[in-house]
């Protein structure tokens, strides 16, 4: 009895109240029993009320953090955590996990709700909480240290994917149970502090995509329970991969793309027997892949593109069984590829881009695991594999490029997987396999320049996926129908000897944007329905023999940028409804039996190629064209007339001769100015090479007045008004009376100019730019030592000089630099995504930006950095810098890939755009040494606000500590200067990808200045 009733005594007075367990104490067990008896009823009703209500009060102390922290630290403009005030307990509030059981808050994952703020340490005062992510959103500012002593018990924390700046926090001891680390994809700066190398527990540490620029420590290695470790896309100072790292015996995950790694890879890489996932790409990694690889027993994935790595494949990752993806693209690799490798089991193996030699291993094609293999631009010789694609789901083949012969496997698409196949640049030859016609899953094809010498099977042409069919400059012949190519969206088969009539059934591929079928034997008409093809960019059909006249109805053709009908037997007139193609730039409808007059209406036109040549035309040149740019695109015409163009005969006297002398005189001026053309091709002058006289080559882009004579004498120090990276500026006023701006190029360390194609095509391309935010070219001249470029002069300079010079007070007004952010903005969208091919003008900053009267911008000196760097690259140096961009407007990643994009003139618009909101240079003295404009605005006025308090009211951006003083407080509309500050955060994301395209940044500022003020 005495065992059974000790459990019962215990048990109930556990309960008791302490008043009455003090009264009974002198009592005997057994009377205990009789008090606790009759007690009953009340003991249990305190059970009960104690079971519910404390629980319940846990749930109210966590609901008033969770709304204090929301209206103090974060900012919810979606709407996205409205049901945070209904009810008392927040169990069921959006991002909130409690537990079962006492229905406290364990977890609360905010990620991707669109929140902005700060760091919400408030949530760490909730002492059960053990995960806590806010990832994806819009919160920044610093993360203070002492904040995160709030949080020592947590396991997890995500704050990936916001806009934190500053170094990263110091962590304490006290944050030993932290698992899971994760601060990827923000602007934190500065060095790994020491303490991130001792958290006893940590298996994820995720630091990518920042702006870390210290180096790798070796103190990583200290972390022995680290199964991912995630370093990747930081510009670290380059150094070694520290050796240390192989210590983790635990790791499942190495991220280390794009740290700036350079060196050897050292042999203790092989220790990580856990390895699964290795990834160094994008670094500079040097020597041999070494030996000990043969180790990673556990590893699925490698990837080493990208490096400096050299030497041949090692035999011993034959051995790792478990390996289903390797790249080792685009390195220095030699040798050939190992049969032990091609043995392997991979899904994916990529080699291209090194000098890999010798044939394709026979085993290649009998893995049955291949989806995708990728060898071009090496050296392989011999054939591919004939049963390549037989026993596998092959997805992608890319073998271009290389010296392979014999006939293309049949196979590749035995199971009907193949989605791309790439062959270009080979000498395959024999048929076009006829089983390619059954490859529905198709739908990217490359195989030109190669000897394929057969006819195209016809259900190869009505392939319903193809999107992609480039099949240029083979021997391949028959007839075109395509009409169940639905989805196609490229067609180039020029070069080849296809015949007959091309098929109506072209007009069916409504998505088809390029036709490319020159260089064949079709014959017949245009197809008239040609023109109803609404997306069409590019249509070439030169060096055909169609006949007939040209479609009138081509207003359609909306998007058409090039037309080529060239070299064929058209007839008729030239439709005046060309004129209406207003995206129309290049227009080539030589040779041909075209007669009639040149519409006026193409004048309208900003072509770039304009020939009419060699035809039956008659009357007089139109005025847009009576220019030396367009001359030979006019000869072989002996009718046609100009009253500017000495080359033609003049307008007022052809009826006072005969047909024959005009005839002979026409063909005499062809032959003439063929010889000189042939001159100005050649490599040496046709004009005196003495240093007194110069021969010059020059293109006019507008109708001007004048010559290089006229200019290069006014190049004096008394004209300089300015020294750029690209040369120097001269203001010239011509004896017309009209003022340009003449840019004169640097020399490069040679000595020698870039008087080459490569100087012509490039400046050809930004003379044919027609818009009214982008500065206009007027001429270039080219000299053996001279380059000059001569643009419309603008009164008021560059926006550098008003901004920070005498003349600020012209931009005291808000709205003016509004309109300036918004003009230069379309300037450089236009330049991304309307020119064919796209300009990267791989220098945007104030003193590119010029300003005319009306004080409206105009985009300056875009493309002629990739010039001079062709140039510089040439002469083994620079004749300004090898660095693509100014200092302080240049993007973070420039400093470890050296490659200029889309996205890094956006996020030098993101610096212009803080330069016109703070009147400050990006480099002001203020900022503190090292500290650029962005880093600044981002660190020091985002967390000023919160140092004494995390109370979010006091932190609503406070702008008036930012915004330029001398602006006028009465112009200024801080509502929308804060809007167009949130634009320029996005510009200057240190993620490339989260930065807005241009025409997306047009489009933030235009809903900006359109939106209602609340």
């Amino acid at each position: 009895m005495h065992d059974r009733r000790l459990p019962l005594g215990v048990g109930v007075s556990s309960f008791l109240p302490n008043k009455l367990i003090s009264q009974s104490s002198h009592l005997q067990l057994p009377q205990m029993e009789v008090l606790a008896l009759r007690h009953f009823p009340f003991l249990l009703y305190s059970v009960l009320f104690f079971c519910h209500f404390s629980p319940h009060a846990s749930s109210l102390a966590d609901s008033q953090i969770l709304l204090r922290v929301k209206t103090t630290q974060i900012v919810d403009e979606n709407g996205s955590l409205k049901n945070w005030d209904r009810g008392l307990i927040p169990c069921n509030w959006i991002g909130i996990t409690c537990d079962q059981f006492n229905r406290s808050v364990v977890a609360i994952d905010l990620s991707g709700t669109g929140i902005s703020g700060v760091f919400p340490f408030g949530f760490c005062r909730i002492r059960t909480l053990r995960r806590l992510s806010v990832a994806e959103n819009y919160l920044g500012g610093v993360v203070p240290p002492q904040s995160l002593l709030l949080c020592s018990h947590l396991r997890v924390l995500n704050l990936s994917d916001n806009l934190f700046v500053g170094e990263l926090p110091q962590f304490s001891s006290e944050l030993s149970e932290l698992r899971w680390l994760d601060f990827s994809r923000n602007n934190f700066t500065g060095d790994i502090p020491a303490s991130f190398g001792r958290f006893p527990h940590l298996r994820v540490l995720s630091l990518s995509s920042n702006l870390l620029n210290g180096t790798i420590p070796a103190f990583l290695g200290n972390l022995s329970e680290l199964t991912r470790l995630e370093l990747a896309y930081n510009p670290f100072t380059p150094g070694p991969l520290p050796s240390q790292l192989g210590n983790l015996s635990k790791l499942e995950v190495m991220f280390l793309a794009g740290s700036n790694v350079e060196g050897s890879i050292p042999d203790s890489m092989g220790k990580l027997i856990s390895l699964k996932n290795l990834d160094l790409s994008l670094n500079l990694l040097s020597g041999k892949i070494p030996d000990s690889f043969s180790g990673l027993k556990s590893v699925e994935q490698i990837v080493l593109f990208l490096n400096q790595l050299s030497g041949e494949i090692p035999q011993g990752l034959g051995n790792l069984s478990s390996l289903i993806s390797l790249d080792l693209s685009q390195n220095s690799l030699t040798g050939k590829l190992p049969d032990s490798v091609a043995a392997l089991r991979l899904n994916f193996l990529s080699l291209n881009d090194n000098f890999l030699e010798g044939e394709i291993p026979g085993n290649v094609a009998t893995n049955p695991n291949l989806w995708i293999l990728k060898l071009f631009n090496n050296s392989f010789t011999g054939k591919l594999p004939k049963d390549l694609g037989r026993n596998s789901d092959l997805q992608e083949l890319d073998v271009s490029t290389n010296d392979l012969v014999g006939e293309l496997p049949r196979y590749l698409c035995e199971r009907n997987k193949l989605q791309r196949l790439i062959t270009f640049k080979n000498r395959f030859s024999g048929t076009f396999p006829e089983q390619y016609g059954d490859c529905h899953s198709l739908f990217y094809v490359r195989i030109e320049y190669n000897q394929l010498s057969s006819e195209v099977p016809p259900a190869f042409w009505k392939l319903p996926g193809l999107e992609i069919l480039i099949m240029n400059n083979n021997l391949l012949a028959g007839s075109v129908s395509i009409s169940g190519a639905r989805r196609l969206s490229v067609l180039q088969i020029s070069g080849n000897r296809f015949s007959g009539h091309f098929s109506a059934e072209i007009c069916e591929l409504h998505n088809i944007r390029e036709i490319d079928i020159s260089r064949n034997q079709f014959t017949g008409e245009v197809p008239s329905c040609i023109t109803g093809l609404k997306k069409l960019q590019k249509l070439s059909m030169q060096e055909n023999m169609f006949t007939s006249a040209i479609p009138r109805n081509v207003n359609s053709w909306a998007e058409l940028t090039l037309l080529n009908l060239s070299y064929n037997r058209l007839s008729g007139m030239i439709p005046p409804e060309l004129g209406n193609l207003l995206h129309l730039s290049s227009l080539d409808l030589a040779m041909n039996f075209l007669t009639g007059g040149i519409p006026p209406d193409l004048a309208k036109l900003k072509l770039s190629q304009f020939n009419v040549s060699g035809n039956k035309l008659s009357g007089n040149v139109p005025s847009g064209f009576n220019n030396e740019f367009y001359l030979a695109g006019l000869i072989g015409n002996p009718n046609l007339c100009s009253e500017v163009l000495k080359s033609l005969h003049h307008c007022s006297e052809s009826k006072h001769f005969s047909s024959v002398p005009i005839i002979v005189l026409s063909t005499f001026i062809v032959l003439l100015l063929g010889f000189l053309l042939l001159f100005l091709k050649s490599k040496k002058s046709f004009f005196l090479t003495g240093k007194s006289k110069r021969s010059f080559r020059t293109t006019r882009f507008h109708m001007v007045g004048f010559k290089e004579e006229d200019v290069i004498p006014l190049l004096t120090s008394e004209n300089l008004i300015g020294t750029g990276s690209s040369g120097q500026v001269y203001r010239v006023m011509l004896k017309t009376g009209q003022t340009v701006a003449v840019k004169k190029l640097w020399e490069g360390r040679s000595g020698k100019l870039n008087t080459d194609s490569v100087f012509k095509s490039e400046v050809e391309t930004l003379g044919r730019i027609r818009h009214v935010d982008i500065v206009k070219l007027l001429y270039s001249c080219c000299a053996d030592d001279m380059q000059i470029l001569v643009y419309e002069y603008l009164e008021n300079g560059s926006l550098s000089d008003v901004l920070h010079g005498e003349k600020f007070r012209e931009l005291i007004d808000w709205s003016r630099r509004f309109n300036i952010a918004v003009g230069a903005a379309r300037g450089l969208a236009y330049l991304h995504h309307d020119c064919v091919p796209p300009i990267v003008h791989r220098d945007v900053k104030s003193s590119n930006i010029l300003l005319d009267h009306d004080f409206r911008p105009h985009v300056a000196d875009f493309g002629l950095a990739k010039t001079l760097q062709s140039k510089a690259n040439e002469d083994g140096g620079s004749a300004t810098s090898k660095v693509a961009g100014s200092y302080g407007y240049i993007a973070p990643e420039y400093a470890y890939t050296l490659k200029v994009t889309e996205k890094s003139d956006v996020y030098s618009y993101g610096v212009l755009l803080m330069e016109l909101i703070t009147g400050k240079r990006p480099n002001d003295p203020s900022f503190g040494e090292n500290r650029g404009i962005v880093k600044w605005l981002t660190e020091t006025a985002l967390s000023s606000s919160i140092r004494e308090s995390d109370n979010m009211e006091s932190h609503s951006h406070d702008l008036v500590q930012i915004v330029d003083p001398r602006l006028n407080p009465s112009t200024c509309d801080y509502e929308e200067i804060g809007r167009v500050f949130n634009v320029a955060l996005l510009c200057t994301s240190a993620f490339p990808m989260n930065r807005p395209s241009m025409r997306r940044v047009v489009d933030l500022l235009r809903e900006h200045k359109s939106r209602p003020k609340s």
